[in-house]
This record gives C-alpha cells, sequence and structure tokens, in this order.
C-alpha cells in the first residue's frame, strides 16, 4: 500500500499571506503519525516563476535542507518557469526541457510528468514527455501499479475557468492508458477545488489549491474563495491498484 499526501498551488509570491499558507499546511503535514510515503506538490509552486520564489519554496518543503520527513515529489504547472525550477528547488543545472521524474516505491510507483507549456496557461504532455512516460513504464516492467502525477486536469471539472485551460489533446493520454493497464490513476491539481472523477475509466484526483480555493458557479460570482482554509489530500494505492482519496482543511 502506499499512502500519498498531496498540495497544489501554492502560488508563492514573496507575500506574507501566501508564505504563511503554505507553512501552514506544512506544519500540520510534518506533524503526522505514521505511514506517509511521499508529498505529491502538483504544480505552480511559485507564483511568477522567479528563482527568488524557488528558494522560498524549498526551504518550506524542507528541500533545502533534506529535513523533510518524507520525500517531496514535484512537477511543473503554468505559473512556474523550469530553469529557475530545475536551479532553486530542485538543485539541478538550468535547462529548459521538460521536467520529468519517476519514484517508487513498495507499493507502487508515481511519475511526476510536465504538462506546462513555456508562456502559456495552457497546458499539454509533449511528445518528449510522452516517450518518457512510455521508456520509465517499460523500465517498470508492468509488475506495480502507477500514478500519473501532473498540473493540469485532462477531463472538465464543470466550471469555465479550468475548463479553458485543461490539458490539451487528452487523446494521446487516453490511447497511452488504454495500452497501460498499470497505470492506476491521475493525481492533478491547477483547478483550485478538491475534486474526484474519472478519465479513460481510471480514477481522477483534483488536488486543493493552497492558496485559494475557486467557487464553484453556483457558490458565488466571485471565483477565488481568498478565505477558504487552505485544503490538502491523502491518496491511498493499494496492494489491488484501487486509488482512494481523502480531503481535508487546514485551519
Amino acid at each position: 500500500m502506499l499512502v500519498l499526501a498531496h498540495i497544489s498551488d501554492l502560488h508563492l509570491d514573496g507575500s506574507t499571506r501566501a508564505t504563511e499558507r503554505a507553512e501552514r499546511v506544512r506544519d500540520r503535514l510534518w506533524g503526522l503519525r505514521g505511514q506517509v510515503d511521499a508529498l505529491l506538490v502538483t504544480g505552480d509552486i511559485a507564483d511568477h516563476g522567479a528563482e527568488a520564489e524557488y528558494e522560498e519554496a524549498a526551504r518550506i518543503l524542507g528541500l533545502r535542507d533534506n529535513d523533510a520527513p518524507f520525500p517531496v515529489l514535484t512537477c511543473p504547472g503554468n505559473h512556474d518557469s523550469r530553469a529557475p525550477y530545475r536551479k532553486a528547488l530542485l538543485g539541478q543545472p538550468p535547462a529548459d526541457g521538460p521536467v520529468n521524474s519517476v519514484r517508487t516505491f513498495d507499493g507502487g510507483a508515481v511519475l511526476m510528468c510536465d504538462s506546462s507549456i513555456p508562456g502559456s496557461d495552457e497546458g499539454a504532455l509533449g511528445e518528449k514527455t510522452y516517450a518518457w512516460i512510455e521508456e520509465t513504464l517499460d523500465g517498470l516492467g508492468g509488475g506495480v501499479p502507477v500514478l500519473l502525477a501532473f498540473h493540469h486536469p485532462p477531463a472538465a471539472l464543470h466550471h469555465p475557468l479550468p475548463d479553458s485551460y485543461q490539458l490539451g489533446e487528452p487523446r494521446a493520454l487516453a490511447a497511452l492508458v488504454e495500452r497501460r493497464p498499470e497505470i492506476a490513476g491521475f493525481v492533478t491539481g491547477h483547478a483550485h477545488t478538491a475534486a474526484a472523477t474519472s478519465f479513460a475509466g481510471r480514477p481522477l484526483a483534483v488536488g486543493p489549491g493552497v492558496t485559494w480555493t475557486l467557487r464553484l458557479p453556483w457558490e458565488g460570482e466571485q471565483a477565488a474563495d481568498r478565505d477558504a482554509p487552505v485544503g490538502l489530500a491523502f491518496h491511498i494505492l493499494d496492494d489491488e491498484g484501487r486509488l482512494t482519496s481523502h480531503f481535508r482543511v487546514v485551519t
């Protein structure tokens, strides 16, 4: 069994508000008891893609001093910038190619995929990322369930704002899933609302936003609820490859 904590859309911008909300959810996660195998952070970590914003993120997430209680897995969102992301957050040489990574556990594997398109709010898994996914799945041998984590949801969530910028060319992803039964589900962010649906016959869990929560059309005229509490999720991938998600708020 694999247990994953999940946060998304920190939008760190140097403001006291953004820092306090990110630190609040960090403190909750760092104080957990029992099994948590990793923390997923599904994009829009920085608000402007500035190096200083990633330096702050590295401090908050325990990446600067390697003092997080469990592995921290990240992928970029549309607000992120690949070169400073690599340099200040991951401690890697700056480069502009897709930021993709894999982490294997006893209970499964997580592929953190880059759905960002530099200079655009839209999202796509490009040819290089699809090739990397195929190669990585081949290397895993099909013997363990796999979660694909990225920023842009591949399915409509029935709100005009996130649905305007969902993952492009979802048929390519659906075709991949059809060939790959080991893909157990998807974990994304971007929409700033805790949501659960399905895509290509697999569960799709959308993490709540740390910075603000999306109001649904029947909840109010203003889309952004900046007073809503910070949200997080827990995902359990069990030994049968079944994905279960729980959502929490941090007051």
